[in-house]
């Protein structure tokens, strides 16, 4: 099967989901890396994903939240998606609390000790000047070419890690940690790490990684004071 194919096979499923679990829900967290390659240019957004975006606007036309966190595949949101789908964007961790629990949702990249030269790739990528000059500078096509086989080729030499590292190497771990010193939170949620994971903290307090839609199709769900990583069928 093509990566085009399989993109919109796995594209089917996530709506099929979304059909089947909206309708009980009173809000919706995608932690990012939604698209593998998301950019707005004023006048134009990049083409595909018509079944995913007219769901998560038929969704919020109902009048259920759905919270969209940039990854950072998809750092490159900006106002287009809130506007046209009804979404709201978060670029930094959230608190929330629900059935009595305090939560941290975020997507996760760049949390955390260390990753330095993460973070400053990051930073150029979130910088102001350097998305003006990407976005004018470079036709679409160009720009669009270049972002996909980057991600390929950064997947294919690196694979879609769901191995666990350690909490010593696990800096979503070692950053809940921190957290935790500072603050209670009976929850951390992130996106980011392919791998299903619920890991206890302390005695009160547990971390989930959310883990994919490549390869193990897993989701959580809050449901008053209990949470669940479930696996869709």
């Amino acid at each position: 099967m093509f990566p085009q194919q399989e993109s919109m096979e796995r594209e089917k499923l996530i709506v099929k989901w979304l059909e089947e679990v909206y309708r009980d829900a009173s809000e919706i967290y995608l932690l990012g890396d939604v698209f593998d390659y998301w950019f707005e240019y004023k006048k134009v957004i990049p083409r595909g994903f018509t079944r995913f975006l007219g769901k998560i606007a038929e969704i919020t036309d109902t009048g259920v939240t759905v919270n969209l966190f940039t990854g950072n595949h998809d750092v490159w949101v900006f106002d287009y998606l809130p506007q046209e789908i009804g979404v709201k964007v978060y670029r930094h961790p959230v608190t929330r609390e629900y059935g009595g629990k305090k939560f941290l949702i975020a997507h996760g990249d760049g949390l955390g000790p260390g990753q330095l030269g993460y973070k400053i790739l990051k930073g150029m990528f979130t910088s102001k000047i350097l998305q003006w000059m990407y976005g004018h500078l470079l036709h679409p096509n160009l720009a669009t070419g270049l972002a996909h086989r980057w991600s390929k080729k950064s997947r294919s030499d690196k694979g879609v890690s769901t191995e666990w590292l350690g909490d010593d190497k696990e800096y979503l771990v070692r950053y809940a940690r921190e957290k935790l010193e500072q603050e209670h939170f009976d929850y951390f949620i992130f996106g980011h790490r392919h791998l299903p994971l619920v890991l206890d903290l302390n005695e009160k307090s547990k971390m989930l990684y959310l883990g994919d839609w490549i390869e193990n199709f897993t989701y959580a769900v809050i449901d008053g004071d209990k949470v669940e990583l479930k696996h869709y069928k």
